[in-house]
């Protein structure tokens, strides 16, 4: 809201803002916590500022066979220790994520509808408006299985009204192009439910980056992860051209979070501030 105002009174006062100032409210950087070996701890603020970022990813704690997330923001007393710490940094929680589902069946777990009850309390309380739900744990096959992506299609409707009710938005990860994901949207029917954009997914299956981001276009897509799979640094990876991609997102008029997930370099994949600092650095440099 404050950065909203400010805003207004710049166009309203016709003073003449630089590009680059422009740039970094219209895209953000952060990094997954749980990534960064900081699930729900309170040093990732700490480190968050320190690798650059605007803000984190922050994740809903493990879920495995259990019904719930081991979320810790449950607790008032932990909310407010969290909430306190991230604007003494000035890190921002661009978005809270399910990761557990990249283990876990969304199709078939019969708690879903508390974890997604549990993401959205969290996000309220947090100050987020996205939640990444990854389907992984479904398979890849999931979408050629006609029982499979029916209840995938009608549990998505359900939690995308839910969000939608309190003026959020879930992104999922899919195996699919951007095309099937359009599809797979116009079945949900619901503007609770969005792509959450994932680089990786892209690469693996040998998709133009810039092009799918296109074809989905800036409405589709709610957040991105901004990384592959570990091997080298954004900056060496010659399957992610970034200012194509930049380029790609200006073009669509898209804004929002990046969060970097991966890309940690081989030789120092437990560097933590080395892989994750260089990462940030180069998309701060391309995108803002």
């Amino acid at each position: 809201m404050k950065r909203l105002f400010i805003t207004l009174l710049i166009l309203t006062a016709g003073i003449i803002v630089p590009e680059s100032i422009l740039a970094q409210q219209r895209y953000q950087i952060g990094v997954c916590d749980w990534m960064v070996l900081k699930r729900q701890k309170l040093g990732e603020f700490k480190l968050a500022h320190e690798l650059g970022c605007d803000g984190i990813e922050m994740d809903m704690g493990g879920l495995g066979r259990r019904v719930s997330f081991d979320n810790k923001m449950r607790d008032p007393e932990s909310v407010r220790v969290f909430t306190n710490m991230a604007d003494s940094f000035g890190i921002k929680i661009g978005a809270v994520a399910m990761s557990g589902f990249y283990g876990q069946s969304f199709a078939k777990k019969e708690s879903w509808r508390w974890l997604i009850q549990d993401c959205l309390n969290t996000m309220e309380k947090m100050g987020a408006r996205v939640a990444f739900l990854p389907l992984g744990g479904c398979g890849n096959n999931w979408a050629d299985s006609i029982p499979l992506r029916q209840q995938i299609v009608w549990r998505l409707r359900e939690a995308g009204d839910m969000a939608k009710a309190r003026g959020m938005v879930i992104g999922i990860d899919t195996p699919l192009d951007a095309e099937d994901n359009i599809k797979l949207l116009d079945e949900i029917g619901s503007d609770g439910i969005k792509i959450f954009y994932k680089f990786q997914t892209a690469v693996e299956y040998k998709r133009d980056i810039a092009k799918e981001i296109k074809t989905l276009g800036k409405d589709r897509i709610c957040a991105i992860h901004a990384s592959n799979t570990d091997g080298v640094w954004l900056r060496n990876d010659k399957a992610i051209n970034m200012k194509k991609i930049k380029k790609a997102l200006d073009e669509t008029g898209w804004s929002g979070w990046l969060f970097v997930e991966r890309s940690r370099d081989v030789n120092h994949v437990r560097d933590v501030k080395l892989n994750y600092g260089e990462n940030v650095k180069y998309l701060k440099e391309i995108l803002q």
